[in-house]
């Protein structure tokens, strides 16, 4: 009896944690207030212009390559494989599959433990494993690999255990008609 192969859903797509950007925020709005509080007080034009060009350079390196470089990274879990993508300008993709198997562990540290989020670092037994650095709700996705992973290890059990869940959340049939009943009515 042939599997038949399910299709690809996606399960997360996750992005390292926002908190990420809390110091260029505040850079940013420190770099605003200098310069609307400084701007107009030197008595040349040309320095109150060079003013508006370093607080334009500052709010580029402090915040906006910051929020580029967290925009850049991104991965995907779906029901077949993970997906992480990084760089902006340079784009690279890995992938990895579930059906090949791998350990999961979860890294928290710091802050990490306040903000429940963490590095999973998935070891597949290569030289190097795959780290998805700082995802918000590390266990959860911890627990949802695991489960793709013997989910796919093991397709016919999952099968019925979709098919059990399935017909569980299905309507009740509707009564069938007995012999005598045909599609106009009764004979």
């Amino acid at each position: 009896m042939p599997v038949e192969a399910s299709p690809e859903s996606v399960v997360a797509r996750l992005r390292p944690h926002a908190r990420a950007l809390f110091w260029p925020t505040v850079a940013l709005l420190v770099d605003a207030g200098a310069v609307s509080y400084f701007f107009g007080s030197f008595p040349q034009q040309w320095m109150n212009q060079a003013l508006l060009a370093v607080g334009g350079l500052a709010a580029l390196l402090l915040f906006v390559a910051p929020l580029l470089s967290w925009l850049g990274h991104n991965y995907t879990i779906t029901t077949r494989r993970i997906v992480i993508r990084s760089g902006l300008f340079v784009r690279s993709r890995q992938e990895l599959l579930h059906s090949r198997g791998y350990d999961v562990t979860v890294r928290k540290a710091g802050l990490q433990l306040l903000f429940r989020s963490g590095d999973v670092l998935v070891n597949t037994g290569l030289e190097h494993p795959v780290l998805l650095r700082d995802v918000p709700g590390a266990d959860l996705v911890q627990s949802a690999l695991h489960d793709l992973m013997e989910a796919s290890l093991n397709p016919i059990a999952a099968r019925r255990q979709q098919e059990q869940s399935r017909s569980e959340q299905s309507w009740p049939e509707p009564p069938r008609p007995d012999d005598e009943t045909t599609l106009w009515g009764r004979r």
